[in-house]
């Protein structure tokens, strides 16, 4: 399968599930960062699509069970305004189906699987709209229970939350799709993809501050 096959691929199931009753809230860029370049032994940028039903709130409680391989990433995501400019920025926590089937790992099998994104946490409502973290240099710290995993600037290259929605807009220009005012943007991680189970617990810190948090919890137990 093409690159251009897998959007293609993406977007039409993207449709099926927009006709079932689904919206859209926002795409994902990912395979941008040093971590997730060298773990997937791929070079992106490559974009997903994000969906109102898979995002859940700070705190939220994930069942590991509703997954196939949950893994999870601590990265920075912007909200889009009227006029397509950035105007806030906030960490999320994304959640992954974290399989791949093909023996190589490939940019089509990533992109035909949405990124193998399976949904995203949300910090507060009054985070999710700040633009403290816009022009900030801050350092973004994924915790497992309670662990350092790893400690990192806000973005995942040089360019900034700039770089990720340019490429943005111009990827789903190519594919006949304008990215709508309101939209989240997950702009990537420099860290890795960490694979999560049964009772750990996930947060997020910019500059040691706690600022969006989940559970990973079987509901039988």
């Amino acid at each position: 399968m093409t690159v251009a096959a897998a959007y293609h691929l993406q977007d039409a199931v993207t449709r099926l599930r927009v006709e079932a009753g689904e919206s859209v809230i926002g795409y994902k860029v990912g395979c941008t960062g040093p971590g997730t370049k060298a773990q997937f032994g791929m070079n992106g940028p490559i974009r997903g699509t994000l969906f109102e039903d898979e995002a859940r709130r700070n705190n939220a409680v994930i069942n590991p069970n509703e997954f196939c391989q949950l893994a999870i990433e601590g990265e920075m995501a912007v909200k889009v305004g009227e006029d397509g400019q950035i105007e806030a920025a906030f960490p999320v926590i994304e959640l992954h189906n974290f399989i791949f089937r093909a023996e190589q790992k490939t940019l089509p099998e990533l992109i035909a699987n949405n990124g193998i994104n399976s949904g995203i946490i949300l910090p507060e409502m009054d985070c999710q709209n700040s633009k403290t973290y816009l022009c900030k240099d801050a350092q973004l710290t994924l915790l497992i229970n309670g662990l350092d995993i790893g400690t990192t600037g806000l973005w995942p290259n040089g360019g900034g939350p700039e770089a990720s929605v340019t490429w943005l807009k111009s990827n789903l220009e190519d594919c006949g799709i304008e990215l709508e005012p309101g939209s989240i943007v997950l702009a990537g991680t420099a860290l890795g993809l960490y694979p999560v189970k049964n009772g750990d617990e996930v947060t997020v810190h910019i500059d040691e501050q706690p600022l969006v948090s989940c559970t990973i919890k079987d509901s039988c137990t």
